[in-house]
Order: structure tokens, then sequence, then C-alpha cells
């Protein structure tokens, strides 16, 4: 590998479009130093000029800390030039992250744009938006998840594959009332005794689609805008919760598209007096929000898919099961990732009492693989070639999660790893004995139990680096830790005058 990286050739097809500034240049690299990552001077000046001429005034160059959050300064147009060459903000990433290696008295990080990634922000276009890559002493930040993402890229390049993935993302709109959040869309009044009239399930409603049109029409207008091959919107399950589903892109792509979608939904909902969570389960009634991931690999010369064989039985190729040999391989630190949070796990249960809209949750429960199964971890989908992990969520960070998918599945194909046999019984209704039986494993039941297991996977250790699996551990530690000394509500009324 040269300094500047494998270079990746363009997705055939795939247009700019809409808020984009400016055409794409198409690649993915993986810089060796800073200057590496500098952009072309030519394409510099030229970007430059047509966002002023589209009447943009302000430039958020914005890094991602190891939680999934983008974090900027804001800078005037002016100084476009200097941070495309290092020149402009620095941060102490160590200051607001839980990164404990460095200190008050080490250098500070710097952000070089990816121009790939910029868009102008569709609720103001004043402003322009572009995703960083961090930089520490002229190297890469051992503790950006965006570099992470690129490096696993540059190896699934260098082995002959091109990673791919769609995200099915999933949340819930609230709104204020007198201090306490409420769904946003939920109008009917509360009955004399305290509960709600019998309605029908909110999901794919028509009447409940109707009234939510005014934040929908809004979403597709912008995704629309932004060409990210947009197919529809959905009322999910919880009352008022909602799932986009668009097109599928590179993994470095998905993974920023995740992560401005997140901003581009909070910003959507507060211009109409809402906010949007991402929480897996604010409720105990509330269907779980999660954030399947589509994933497959392509062949880095010839971009076909290396799951399909027309030849094969059902179209799946052999590749598919070594793939799915080793994302079960490292499930759990998988999932400790993709399921990052204590709330995540109240979610992967087979059935939640007083649930709207039924009893069973339609969420996976345990690490294996099957036809159509949506009651397993990972699912063989009907109408398309790919694996979609069910155990995912908003939550997650898009780029640890898909580094750490392109890492286990590259794993188990070159290794050859065989996944067992599909399991085509609905999950739910399987005893211990059955699992057992089947060698079948049970996900982590909280953060705790997922954690541990991250702790110890190897393959975690090399996708993350030592430096940023540490900080990761530390962290979910911590927050484990307090979750598990804190007295809930539910621990008062169910011990207090009982014991």
């Amino acid at each position: 590998m040269n300094e500047s990286g494998v270079t990746l050739e363009a997705l055939e097809g795939r247009s700019a479009g809409g808020y984009r500034a400016v055409s794409k240049s198409e690649t993915v690299t993986y810089p060796q130093t800073m200057q590496a990552a500098f952009p072309d001077k030519e394409r510099v000046v030229e970007t430059k000029a047509k966002l002023v001429e589209a009447g943009v005034k302000y430039v958020m160059s914005c890094w991602i800390d190891i939680m999934g959050q983008p974090k900027t300064k804001p800078v005037p147009i002016g100084e476009f030039e200097a941070i495309c060459y290092g020149k402009g903000p620095q941060f102490a990433v160590h200051s607001v992250s839980m990164v404990p290696e460095l200190g008050p008295a080490d250098s500070d990080q710097i952000p070089i744009p990816d121009l790939d990634s910029l868009v102008i922000c569709p609720w103001d276009r004043t402003c322009a938006w572009v995703f960083a890559d961090l930089f520490w002493e002229d190297k890469p930040y051992n503790l950006c998840p965006r570099s992470a993402l690129k490096r696993q890229v540059t190896q699934a390049a260098e082995a002959g594959y091109w990673p791919m993935a769609g995200v099915e993302p999933e949340f819930i709109t609230l709104r204020y009332v007198d201090g306490q959040p409420v769904k946003a869309f939920d109008n009917d009044p509360i009955l004399p005794g305290g509960g709600l009239p019998k309605r029908q399930a909110w999901g794919y409603d028509s009447e409940a689609s109707i009234d939510s049109m005014g934040f929908l029409g809004r979403l597709i207008d912008i995704l629309g805008e932004l060409d990210w091959g947009l197919k529809d919107v959905v009322a999910e399950g919880a009352y008022s919760q909602f799932e986009l589903d668009f097109g599928y892109t590179h993994v470095l792509e998905m993974a920023d598209r995740l992560t401005f979608l997140r901003v581009l939904l909070k910003e959507v909902a507060k211009s109409q007096g809402m906010f949007v969570t991402f929480m897996p389960k604010p409720t105990l009634g509330d269907w779980r929000s999660g954030a399947h991931i589509n994933f497959s690999l392509q062949s880095f010369d010839e971009r076909k898919n290396l799951f399909h064989d027309e030849a094969a039985e059902g179209g799946w190729d052999q590749n598919v099961f070594y793939a799915l040999g080793g994302l079960l391989r490292h499930g759990g630190a998988l999932t400790a990732i993709t399921c990052s949070t204590v709330n995540s796990y109240k979610g992967l249960v087979p059935k939640v009492p007083g649930f709207e809209g039924g009893v069973y949750t339609w969420a996976p429960t345990h690490m294996t693989y099957g036809a159509n199964n949506r009651s397993a971890m990972l699912r063989m989908p009907m109408n398309r070639f790919c694996i979609e992990n069910r155990a995912t969520d908003m939550c997650m960070n898009a780029y640890l999660s898909l580094a750490m998918t392109t890492g286990a599945a590259v794993k188990g194909i070159k290794e050859k790893l065989d996944p067992g046999p599909s399991i085509d019984k609905d999950l739910y209704k399987m005893t211990e004995a059955d699992f057992d039986a089947a060698g079948i494993q049970r996900l982590p039941r909280t953060l705790g139990e997922a954690i541990e297991i991250f702790d110890k996977d190897e393959l975690a250790k090399e996708v993350l680096g030592e430096v940023m699996h540490n900080s990761f551990s530390l962290y979910k530690h911590d927050e484990w830790e307090r979750y598990s000394v804190y007295i809930s509500q539910w621990e008062v009324e169910e011990y207090l005058r009982f014991f």
C-alpha cells in the first residue's frame, strides 16, 4: 500500500445530485499521513466557488466521537481552504470523550475534511456540512471511528472485496406537553379512567400515515433531493414510530448517511415543534426502534454481488455462508457495538406484556441465521441477496458497526467458517433443550454481558485498534456499572412493601 492508501473505484450509476455542492470523486482512501489526506488544490478552489455561488456562508467540518456523534466548530466560508489543509480548528478530543490515554499537555487533533461527503444542509442552506477524519501528530488518530472503517475498507479491497450496506432506520417522534414527553402523533383523548380507547394498530395504518404527512412529506422531499434512493416511509409498530427505506451504497457513505440522517431528523422535527428519539425502547409498550444492517460484498474488480449465484440453490453463493460464519463467530462482540446502550437489550426479547399492537416483538433473540427468519439475529431475506443483521439500533456508532461487520464477514470468507445449518423455525417457540441440541447461543441479555464478550474478542481489538477498543470498553463498563446501582421505580413498587 502506498502512502495515500488504496483508492477504490466509483460505483457505477451513482449520482451526486440534490444538495451536494460538487460531484463526488467516488474514491475511498486511507491516508497514512495528514498531508496525504489533503484534497487536491484545484478541487478545493472549485468547491469553494460553488459553495459561495450557492449562498453558503458557514462550514461545519465534523469529526466522529467514540459514541458515533458528530462534533464540529462552525467556520466562515472564507476559512474553507484553511480547514482543507489542517489550518482550521483543532480539537482536544480527549477532553470531551472517554479517551484517557491523552491528557491536557498532549497535542490536539486536527480534522481533515473528506470532500466526497460534502452537502449543503437542507434545514439551512447557508451552512455546508462535511465529514472529516482526525489526525494526531501527522498520523491517523487511533480514536477516529471513521478512520477505523476506512482501514477495514482498505483491507477488504486488498483482499478483493467491496463492502456494501443498507440500513433501515427507525425512530419515534415526540413533543412536550406540560413539560412531559408525549407521542407527537397520538391525538386520542384520555378516558375518564385514565386509559385510551381501543385503537387500530399504528403499523402501516393509513390514517396515521395521513396525519403524519406534514412531517413525513418534508422528509420525503429532502431525502429525494439528497438522492439517497428513498423507497418509502413506514408507520411502524409503536405509536408515532417511523421507518425510512432508502438505497444501499458503499459502507463508508452509508455510515455518513446514517450519521447525517440523525441530525437531519432532529432538525426537521424541531422545525415542527417536535423532537425525535433514537432510544430503542422509551416505554414498556413501545415497539423497539431498530436499524437493521443489510450487508453484502461485491468483487472489487467487477462489482458483482458475491452473495448471489444464479446457478446455486436459492440463488445464494457459498460466500454468503462463510460470511455468516464470520458474523456468528463474532456475534456477541458485534452486538456490543450495534446495540450499545443499556436500553438496547430491553428490546431483544420475544414477548412484552402490554405491547401496543400484539404480544410478540419480532426482535431477534439468538445468534443464528435463517431464511427470512425475523426471530434470528441474521436473516437471509426473500427479496435481496444480502445478510440482514437485526440485532442493531439507532444508538450505534455506524462507523464501528460497519467496520466490525466488514471485518467479520471478510474473515469468515477467508477462513471458510461454517455457520451451521439454517434455523427456519420460530425461535420464540423453541425450548432451551432445542437450543442446546442445535448449538444455538442466545444474544447477550444485557450491555454488561455484551461488553464482557467484546473485551475478549480478538477481531474487535484488531478492527477498532487496541486504544479505541480499550476506550469503548471503559465507557461501556462505566455505563453498565452506573445503571447497575440505580434504584428504579419498578424496584420500589416491587419490593418496598412486599418484603
